[in-house]
């Protein structure tokens, strides 16, 4: 295993957006720096690897050498593209930011992404070479995106200066349907000058198995990821089935109660309502019979009280006229003897008085 210092130059310039490479030539560059990044730090424990941008306003460094994968991986995100490749600049850059690298003992390496027009002569990029080859930092190029204006001449030149003992390695990638990450796994950029690593040989053998299983119609693994070659990515993935099976059967159970427990409250409701109509029926039914009845009633009643009324008025009416008829023939039959012996007495009232 080699102990190496390496910086990745990217390019973020204008051209990236196209879609010759799928689903864009930025997007498969970022897949294949993220790959890369993973086989460097993986291949040794104390490699390091940082990123700078060479398009836009001036380089700009994203990370430094570092061991630190996760910071690798983010500084990825969120990147502005636009503008125009400066080759030169983003390799100087790139020496500069190794020779200050903490551990002297790391090799220094510098991978190049190119993938649109490079403006720099032929005889500049053999000037930066030489330099290179001086201050022992090999070279790797990835050449792919635009092959007009001389670019691969220009690429192969610049390698042929600075490469020393074969240290130093271009790969052209043609546009097509093949994945640019897919294309460097094979590659020396990807395995390293010994052979490469456990991590490159595992994910070369990885996208080999999955070449041949699908050549071959076999169902392959699981998730289709081998549990021997990357067993923590292999339960990650079986952890999150897990979790999202769970998550649709809790969904469907409550699904389930809230159906049975709306189908019971419909049932209640539709008992009350029939019980509610079967006892309006009896009393409906009672209020028409005594609807019905009602106008015979009242007149009977009526025809009584008139009776009664007319009895007890003929019954007063008899009763005067019999005291009425008493008190005369009491006064009829009254003799003259009885009123002068009635006066007579009064007389002797009225003398007994004067004396």
């Amino acid at each position: 295993m080699v102990l190496e210092a390496t910086m990745i130059c990217i390019d973020n310039s204008e051209w990236m957006r196209n879609g010759d490479y799928p689903p864009t030539r930025f997007q498969a560059m970022a897949d294949a720096v993220n790959l890369v990044c993973g086989a460097k730090t993986q291949s040794h424990p104390e490699n390091t690897v940082g990123i700078l941008t060479m398009a836009g306003k001036h380089v700009r460094v994203l990370v430094t050498p570092t061991s630190d994968l996760g910071k690798i991986l983010a500084c990825m995100h969120g990147l502005q593209v636009g503008g125009e490749i400066n080759l030169t600049s983003g390799i100087q850059v790139a020496q500069l930011a190794l020779k200050h690298r903490q551990n002297k003992k790391q090799q220094q390496r510098i991978i190049v992404f190119a993938g649109s027009h490079i403006k720099c002569d032929k005889k500049t990029l053999e000037a930066i070479g030489k330099k290179l080859k001086k201050n022992n930092v090999a070279l790797d190029i990835v050449d792919f995106g635009e092959e007009d204006d001389g670019k691969p001449e220009k690429l192969e030149a610049l390698l042929a200066a600075v490469n020393s003992n074969d240290n130093s390695h271009i790969v052209h990638v043609p546009p097509g349907p093949n994945v640019l990450s897919d294309v460097l796994i094979s590659s020396p950029i990807f395995t390293g000058d010994e052979g490469g690593s456990g991590f490159a040989a595992a994910a070369a053998a990885g996208a080999a198995a999955a070449a041949a299983a699908a050549a071959g119609g076999g169902p392959g693994f699981e998730f289709g990821v081998d549990p021997n070659l990357d067993p923590e990515l292999a339960l990650a993935l079986r952890v999150s089935m897990e979790e999202e099976r769970a998550r649709q059967e809790a969904a469907a159970k409550r699904a389930a109660e809230e159906a049975a427990s709306k189908a019971m409250k419909e049932g209640q409701e539709q008992a009350s309502s029939s019980r509610d109509v079967s006892m309006a029926e009896p009393s409906a039914s009672a209020g028409t019979g005594t609807a019905g009845k009602g106008p015979d009633l009242m007149d009977d009643e009526t025809a009584l009280l008139e009776q009664a009324l007319a009895m007890s008025m003929d019954n007063t009416g008899a009763s005067q006229s019999s005291t009425l008829s008493t008190a005369d023939t009491h006064m009829m039959e009254a003799s003259p003897e009885d009123q002068d012996l009635a006066f007579g007495e009064e007389g002797g009232r009225k003398a007994k008085r004067r004396r």
